[in-house]
């Protein structure tokens, strides 16, 4: 079968058999604790914001069980200033309940390699938006970023922004600067920053190398990304 373009249409019985797999892996084998899980609800440690990227779900990489991860994904794992507004605010809303009700305690924005999002913003920048409806206005946030977290390699201690081609050719930077603009909008949500400074919320940024598999990441109470030896 074919949809309207022509292109085969690729069959999804492969995750209907997958979801039998977890069945019998957490059902079958493992009542207890979906048995808990239904009975007391969820108390995850950990929300996640991530990028929609097949490639990179947080799921898989980290090995979590059920219940342990609460995950909001979009493109590009962006965090959206603190706007309460009549507008509608997806990943603020999960942020909001992960924090105010579910009461996580760490919070990790996961980022990764070849990102096509960050691709999308500066493909904008460059003067070749896509054509699409939503995209182009979300992913504006990561060149805020860029701007203010990516130096100019020329005159990196006069806080110039850096150059567009800079930022072409350094994509990994770009990508690590979004990680850092996400976690800087954490702390503009005042219920956030309240349990940061009582210490009772941890702020965490990942950045996962898709071509080693090998993991970025920040330093207690800071935002540079490192990668993990």
């Amino acid at each position: 079968m074919s949809d309207q373009s022509g292109h085969p249409r690729r069959s999804i019985s492969h995750l209907l058999d997958g979801l039998s797999h977890f069945k019998d892996r957490f059902y079958r084998d493992k009542p207890d604790l979906m048995r808990d899980l239904v009975e007391k609800g969820q108390s995850p440690a950990t929300f996640i914001i991530s990028c929609s990227d097949s490639r990179v779900d947080p799921g898989l990489i980290t090995g979590a069980q059920p219940g342990e991860v609460f995950t909001v994904r979009n493109v590009a794992n962006l965090v959206p200033p603190y706007e309460p507004d009549d507008h509608l605010h997806g990943t603020s809303a999960a942020l909001e309940y992960a924090v105010r009700d579910l009461k996580v305690d760490h919070i990790v924005i996961l980022g990764h390699a070849h990102c096509g999002g960050i691709n999308a913003m500066l493909s904008n920048a460059a003067g070749k938006p896509l054509d699409r409806d939503f995209i182009n206005q979300w992913v504006s946030l990561a060149l805020h970023a860029s701007h203010h977290f990516v130096s100019d390699p020329v005159n990196p201690t006069e806080e110039k922004v850096a150059p567009l081609e800079f930022l072409l050719e350094n994509t990994g930077l770009v990508e690590r600067a979004a990680i850092k603009g996400s976690l800087r909008n954490l702390m503009t949500y005042p219920w956030v920053k309240e349990r940061v400074m009582d210490k009772t919320l941890a702020l965490h940024g990942w950045w996962f190398d898709l071509d080693t598999g090998d993991l970025w990441r920040t330093e207690p109470d800071g935002d540079t990304l490192y990668p993990i030896p």
